[in-house]
């Protein structure tokens, strides 16, 4: 029960408080009921809310509400007093830190506000309710102050390929009630917890160990809180460095081509990969580098290619855990042809070949046709001339056949010249005998032949002429034909003679 306040602050309402306290001594449970929890949780430096709500009959009205910090060393501490009349009396050790909720309020709800809940406020807390005319009631709550974790990570000693078992990183985390921590990593280790407590906390350590390997470096290592007095799970992450160092190679070889006298751009590069990061250092086994030559990290450029830059090449890599190198022989050698670019050549030249040759074929044949064309042209034109010729010959024959009345062989020769010479026929027989004997040696066709003919067609178209009994005549004829001709270059051609008039033996005019 809570200690009367002095008359100088109640005044003539003292009597009517001293039998309210002795009608809660009394023993009286009238059908009334207080309602309030057992527990009231609060987070570190947020309001507490201390509930006290009085249900009873309508008639019944609320006198005062007394609220006490009982405390098992020091007894009950007056926190504060709600009176209908007055209002709000608040003790010494809490004054400006308890309020009345804001309204609406009704007159039967006794609650107070607790501001800024701190770890010392964590206790028994009673409220005792007078009432008019049911009298006195009280009861008992917890009030439970949670104080949310700061967790912190560590990170363990600097982890290196090769290690045995080692720390990670711890994490710890120290509230009330002890919080909970725990890892969350894809890498494989083993964790161990260890809790310290306090008078009002505990707090809580993590740690987290595993077998170091480069396949560790720069994965995520992450320390999870969990605690009531938190709305969300806290997370600290941490990456892991993983000191180490790859073997080394050098890359640049792969094409011979770039390796020839004279070509540019040829260079070597060193692979690696290390934590820390590591360094670069070229040289060559059988003295300094080239002139020209440059290092640049992990590369070293070539200028234009000779026979000097052979030799054994050495990239050492280096950082803090350890250093390698790697070697590799350069040498330089004369361009040379390729065999797809030879085989090339080769078909190039034998498709020139082709091709010249089939020009050449396609010239010959137009040659040849050409020249066809031109001595089957020139063949027609001798065959038309001749032709013209033994038409002339033929018309000359008929024309001094026609011009006798009567049989030549029945007169007597001399008659006969004597008619030819005075005849004018005999001047057309003359030029055409002359003409035919003026004829170019270039012309080849057969006089006999011409005799032959005209002789047949003499007899043919000569009025009673006969044809010959035998063969033996016409030779005889022929022969003595032949007398009045001369062979040069195998052509026949006609002798000369004064008037150009040949008789054959059997007195035809030729």
């Amino acid at each position: 029960m809570a200690r009367p306040l002095g008359a100088e602050m109640w005044g003539a309402e003292a009597p009517l408080l001293l039998l309210l306290a002795l009608a809660g001594f009394s023993g009286r449970c009238p059908a009334g009921e207080l309602e309030t929890a057992d527990v009231v949780t609060a987070v570190l430096g947020q309001d507490a809310r201390l509930p006290c709500f009085y249900r009873g009959d309508p008639d019944e009205q609320v006198a005062q509400v007394a609220w006490a910090r009982l405390d098992a060393d020091e007894g009950a501490r007056e926190l504060a007093l709600l009176h209908a009349e007055y209002g709000l009396h608040v003790g010494a050790a809490y004054e400006g830190r308890v309020e009345q909720p804001p309204p609406p309020r009704s007159p039967l709800d006794g609650a107070v506000l607790l501001r800024n809940a701190v770890q010392a406020d964590e206790g028994e807390y009673e409220c005792r309710v007078s009432t008019f005319p049911a009298g006195s009631f009280q009861a008992r709550l917890r009030l439970r102050v949670l104080v949310p974790p700061l967790p912190s990570l560590n990170p363990g000693p600097a982890l290196e390929e090769g290690q045995g078992l080692t720390l990670a990183a711890s994490c710890t985390a120290e509230g009330s009630p002890a919080p909970s921590v725990s890892w969350d990593t894809a890498v494989r280790g083993t964790a161990s917890s260890r809790s310290f407590k306090h008078s009002r906390s505990a707090a809580v350590t993590s740690e987290f160990r595993l077998v170091p390997s480069r396949s560790m470096n720069q994965q995520p290592l992450t320390c999870v809180v969990s605690h009531p007095g938190l709305l969300q799970d806290q997370r600290i992450t941490h990456v892991l460095q993983v000191a180490f160092l790859a073997e080394v190679s050098v890359r640049g070889l792969e094409d011979p081509k770039l390796w020839q006298v004279g070509q540019e751009g040829a260079s070597l590069k060193c692979l690696t990969e290390g934590q820390p990061p590591p360094s670069y250092n070229w040289s060559r086994l059988d003295g300094p580098l080239p002139s020209g030559v440059r290092a640049e990290g992990a590369t070293l450029s070539f200028p234009a290619l000779t026979s000097e830059h052979s030799g054994t090449y050495v990239c050492r890599a280096s950082n803090t855990l350890s250093s390698r190198d790697a070697r590799v022989a350069v040498e330089v050698a004369e361009p040379q042809e390729e065999p797809g670019k030879q085989v090339d050549l080769v078909s190039a030249s034998v498709v020139v070949v082709g091709v010249i040759a089939a020009l050449l074929l396609c010239l010959l044949v137009v040659v040849v046709v050409l020249m066809s064309r031109y001595h089957r042209r020139k063949a027609q034109q001798m065959t038309q001339k001749f032709e013209e010729e033994l038409t002339l010959t033929r018309e000359n024959s008929i024309r001094r056949l026609h011009s006798h009345h009567s049989d030549p062989r029945s007169q007597p020769e001399e008659s006969v010249g004597l008619r030819a010479e005075g005849h004018p026929d005999s001047l057309k027989d003359n030029s055409s005998c002359s003409v035919m004997s003026d004829e170019p040696e270039g012309r080849s066709y057969s006089t006999l032949t011409t005799v032959r003919e005209i002789e047949t067609q003499t007899e043919l178209l000569a009025p009673g002429s006969s044809r010959p009994e035998d063969e033996e005549g016409q030779d005889e004829g022929i022969k003595q034909a032949m007398s009045h001709f001369v062979q040069e270059n195998g052509t026949l051609r006609a002798k000369p003679t004064g008037n150009g008039i040949y008789i054959n033996g059997r007195g035809h005019l030729v």
